[in-house]
């Protein structure tokens, strides 16, 4: 049996994927809000750096105990803007002797719609926590893709969870964006359009063989949206299916999702568990 393992560093969790010959044995996550404070700041905080690097070297650890041949991680957003996004790199090779790939907002677009669709045609839109991608792929070839400095950790920051601030930041910067044209499905993938398929599909316990494939509405999404503004981050925690962690932030994500969804005329859209981890780990030319 080949085993492997992938670890993403994200803006506000970072994730661990175990592979054995070619199939997913799980997928677990540490919410460390590596971007925390980017909203107004240019550095990563080093409290940030600590704990995120020791989420880091404890799955790297995990993986090698459980029989893993190689371990990759690749870092996004928080990591790539910050300016010293090297410190955080070189704490987690001080601590578990691990090279930490920071990759560019084009790649995690690439990576993400290879993770999610494979070589299929569609539209996919990655929200994180400080960045997010749409990407766009017609008759096999990428036709658009671009990364805009925005995500849940960001929007969280910033405005917390006043609609009207919400709104405002999101008009200014999807304009960022520019004329886009989406193609076939929409698809999204990441944590905010996860929990927000969870919570539209009333699950009680996350599944990923329901996540995958589930097709909800903007007008879901919308009211989604709506409803959670409304309620206190603690309401919001006590909900079934909400990741720890999570429910400080998942209220702007599901309006920046809800507003992408109008902005570009997506009346629906299908979300997936597979994502930028499966597609960094097939970039590197590793079934899965």
């Amino acid at each position: 049996m080949k085993k492997y393992a992938v670890i993403d560093i994200g803006s506000n969790s970072v994730r661990l994927m175990s592979v054995a010959d070619g199939k997913v044995l799980y997928k677990t996550l540490n919410t460390t809000r590596l971007g925390e404070g980017l909203a107004s700041g240019t550095r990563l905080k080093t409290e940030a750096i600590e704990r995120s690097a020791k989420a880091v070297a404890t799955f790297y650890e995990r993986a090698k105990n459980e029989g893993a041949e190689a371990v990759l991680a690749f870092a996004t957003a928080a990591a790539r803007t910050a300016e010293n996004g090297d410190e955080f790199t070189a704490r987690v090779k001080e601590l578990c002797a691990l090279e930490v790939e920071i990759i560019d907002g084009e790649t995690e677009a690439e990576i993400g719609i290879l993770g999610a669709l494979g070589n299929a045609d569609g539209t996919l839109i990655d929200i994180g926590g400080a960045s997010t991608e749409i990407v766009v792929r017609e008759s096999g070839e990428t036709t658009y893709k671009k990364s805009v400095d925005i995500g849940v950790v960001r929007l969280k920051d910033a405005c917390g969870n006043d609609k009207k601030r919400l709104l405002s930041v999101m008009e200014n910067t999807v304009k960022q964006y520019g004329e886009l044209s989406p193609n076939g499905r929409a698809y999204a993938i990441g944590g905010t359009a996860t929990t927000v398929a969870a919570q539209v599909l009333g699950l009680t316990e996350y599944r990923s063989e329901k996540i995958t494939g589930a097709e909800i509405s903007a007008k879901e999404v919308e009211t989604l949206a709506d409803g959670l503004l409304k309620m206190s981050v603690e309401e919001i925690a006590a909900l079934p299916c909400m990741p720890a962690g999570r429910a400080d932030v998942i209220a702007g994500g599901a309006l920046w999702l809800a507003y992408i969804m109008k902005r570009f005329g997506l009346k629906t859209l299908v979300t997936s568990d597979r994502d930028n981890l499966e597609g960094y780990a097939l970039k590197k030319g590793l079934t899965v």
